[in-house]
């Protein structure tokens, strides 16, 4: 594939989903692109660059191969999937190579 035509498929893809995140979320608005600093020289963007009419490209060091919608707004509920994930990293830890709860654990066997 050209790179015109890898360029052509990303903004296709990019355009799709800045749609649904405005369609989901109609209480504020995307503002860029999030992609890995890697992904983002192999398309020969630049840091900054305008893609789309209010849409600039950010290296923000997420995983290769992905994109990610940047906006200005809190998304309902993701908050709470963020603290019952710490929660729960810090809840368990290793020991040997096995998985176990933290003294006093409730739950602990």
């Amino acid at each position: 594939m050209s790179d015109s035509g890898k360029i052509a498929k990303n903004l296709e893809r990019f355009a799709q989903a800045l749609a649904a995140h405005d369609r989901e979320n109609p209480t504020h608005r995307a503002h860029g692109i999030g992609m890995a600093h890697f992904d983002i020289e192999r398309l020969g963007l630049e840091q900054g660059e305008e893609i789309l009419p209010g849409i600039t490209i950010q290296a923000d060091g997420g995983v290769s191969g992905n994109f990610r919608v940047l906006c200005d707004g809190e998304h309902e509920g993701q908050g709470e999937a963020e603290q019952a994930e710490m929660v729960e990293a810090i809840a368990m830890r290793s020991l040997g190579g096995r998985t176990t709860a933290p003294p006093g654990d409730p739950f602990s066997r």
